[in-house]
C-alpha cells in the first residue's frame, strides 16, 4: 500500500469521525472485516486504504453522503457521489414523485426541505398554516426553522413553544453532531438567539389538551382554531446523489379529532 505523510490524507478525518461516532479501530475493524493495525496505520498516514475500504469505513461510521465524497477526495479518489440540483432535468421524476406525495396527504399539511430546512416543496396545508405571516419571511428562499421559530413567524401561534421550540433545536443539534455543516451551525446560531415569542394566552401544553397525546403535538393557533399536529420525518433509503441524501419529507399529522374535522372541512 502507498504510505502518506503522517497528519495529511484520509487519516485525520477518519480519526475525526470515528472518535465522533464513539467507536474504537477495534470495533470499527470488525465491522469492516479490517484489522485495528490497519485502521492505526490509515489514522497515522502509514497506509492509504482502498477506494473500496474508504466507502465500507464510511458506511459503519454512518457518514452523510456529502462528506463520503470528502474522505475519498483526502484518500486520493474521485468523488463517488454526484451534487444534482433539484431543478435539473434528469431530477423531474423525483420532483414529479414528491409533488405526487404532498398532493396526495391534503388537506393535511406537508413538505419538503434540505439539509438547511430550506423548503423544496410544499402543500396547501402548509400554505393554510402559513396565511397571514410577514411577507420578509415568506420571501424565498422560504427556511422551515426560520419561519417556525422567528418570533413573528409561527413562534407567535404556537401555544407550546417552548416544548416544540426545544424539539427542534434538539433535531438540528443532532443533525450537527452527524455533519460537518457550518451554514447549518451558522443557522442553529441564528435560530437560538431569536428571542422567546410568548404563546397565545400563555398556556401550557397542560392547560389545552383534551386528549393524551401519542407524541409530542405542535399546538399551533389558526383562524380562532386550536389545531394540533404531530410530525413525521421521510429520507430516501441508500441515497447516490448528495441532494437527495439531505432530503427530507415532513408530515404533520392530525393529533386530535377536532382537527381532524377541521381539516376535512377545508376546499381546496
Amino acid at each position: 500500500m502507498t504510505t502518506v505523510a503522517p497528519g495529511t490524507g484520509i487519516g485525520p478525518l477518519l480519526r475525526g469521525w470515528r472518535q465522533r461516532r464513539q467507536v474504537s479501530q477495534l470495533d470499527l475493524a470488525l465491522r469492516a472485516d479490517s484489522s485495528a493495525r490497519h485502521i492505526s496505520f490509515v489514522e497515522t498516514g502509514r497506509s492509504r486504504p482502498s477506494e473500496d475500504m474508504v466507502l465500507r469505513l464510511a458506511e459503519h461510521l454512518d457518514v452523510p453522503v456529502r462528506e463520503r465524497n470528502s474522505l475519498l477526495l483526502a484518500a486520493g479518489y474521485a468523488p463517488r457521489y454526484a451534487e444534482t440540483a433539484i431543478d435539473d432535468p434528469s431530477m423531474a421524476a423525483l420532483r414529479e414523485g414528491m409533488d405526487r406525495l404532498l398532493t396526495g396527504y391534503e388537506p393535511y399539511p406537508a413538505l419538503v426541505v434540505d439539509g438547511l430546512y430550506n423548503v423544496i416543496a410544499a402543500n396547501r396545508g402548509i400554505m393554510m398554516l402559513l396565511e397571514g405571516l410577514p411577507a420578509q419571511l415568506l420571501a424565498p428562499p422560504l427556511n422551515a426553522m426560520r419561519i417556525t421559530l422567528h418570533p413573528e413567524g409561527l413562534a407567535s401561534r404556537i401555544r407550546n413553544l417552548r416544548e416544540w421550540r426545544g424539539h427542534l433545536l434538539h433535531q438540528m443539534e443532532r443533525q450537527i453532531a452527524l455533519a460537518r455543516s457550518e451554514a447549518l451551525r451558522e443557522l442553529y446560531q441564528e435560530v437560538i438567539a431569536y428571542p422567546l415569542a410568548e404563546s397565545p394566552g400563555g398556556a401550557e401544553l397542560t392547560d389545552f389538551t383534551p386528549y393524551p397525546y401519542f407524541a409530542l403535538p405542535m399546538v399551533v393557533e389558526h383562524d380562532g382554531r386550536t389545531l394540533s399536529f404531530v410530525s413525521s420525518i421521510s429520507t430516501f433509503n441508500t441515497p447516490m446523489d448528495v441532494t437527495v441524501a439531505e432530503l427530507a419529507i415532513e408530515t404533520f399529522l392530525p393529533a386530535d379529532p377536532a382537527t381532524v374535522d377541521y381539516l376535512r372541512s377545508l376546499e381546496f
